[in-house]
């Protein structure tokens, strides 16, 4: 998996206030995905394509910064504020912020294609062992006949606010697609776990 390259984007996400206190972009609040399928279709975001280098977000607080300035121009509101999909690709990627229904004219106000399916798994660690869980939720998928597609990882801690939020997290999302094939391979798996020794 390739994601287990990436540094966590939002380590650095901070602004210095009276000279000394720094706050970081993390959400305060995010989606109870954890081992459920949720289906985004026609959901609302604020989508932006980012530049990416091997799977490595260029300047990700800048574009962080400017969604921000986005919703806050165009009085959008997110359902869970400063909480951010993050899709990696080889040279562009994609941040996403899920929004409340929004007739907003914005050119990155986009709502998702209808269905769109997801997978979450809340990892309890940092991107450096995310690598696991990913393993995890791919044979989990497979076994359930979906075909897993791109993911997206959602941090929702850095290393400033872990600690008070009782470790690393990441949300990880995998769009995935239904697959007979694949149901018919988990069905016959599964006739010969039942089938008498």
């Amino acid at each position: 998996m390739t994601a287990t390259t990436e540094n966590n984007p939002n380590e650095n996400n901070h602004q210095d206030t009276a000279g000394t206190e720094q706050i970081c972009g993390c959400p305060e609040t995010y989606p109870d995905w954890d081992d459920k399928d949720i289906d985004l279709g026609n959901h609302c975001v604020l989508s932006q394509s980012i530049p990416t280098f091997f799977h490595m977000p260029l300047s990700y607080n800048t574009y962080q910064k400017k969604q921000a300035v986005e919703i806050d121009n165009l009085e959008l509101t997110e359902k869970w504020p400063g909480f951010i999909m993050t899709k990696m690709g080889m040279l562009r990627g994609r941040m996403m912020r899920p929004l409340e229904d929004s007739q907003s004219p914005g050119r990155h106000v986009e709502y998702l294609p209808c269905p769109f399916m997801i997978r979450g798994k809340l990892h309890p660690g940092d991107v450096g062992t995310v690598k696991t869980s990913l393993g995890e939720m791919q044979m989990k998928m497979v076994g359930d006949g979906l075909h897993p597609k791109e993911l997206y990882l959602c941090y929702v801690t850095c290393p400033r606010c872990e600690e008070k939020k009782g470790g690393p997290k990441i949300l990880l999302a995998r769009r995935w697609l239904e697959s007979s094939g694949l149901k018919r391979q988990a069905a016959k798996k599964q006739a010969r776990n039942n089938s008498p020794v």
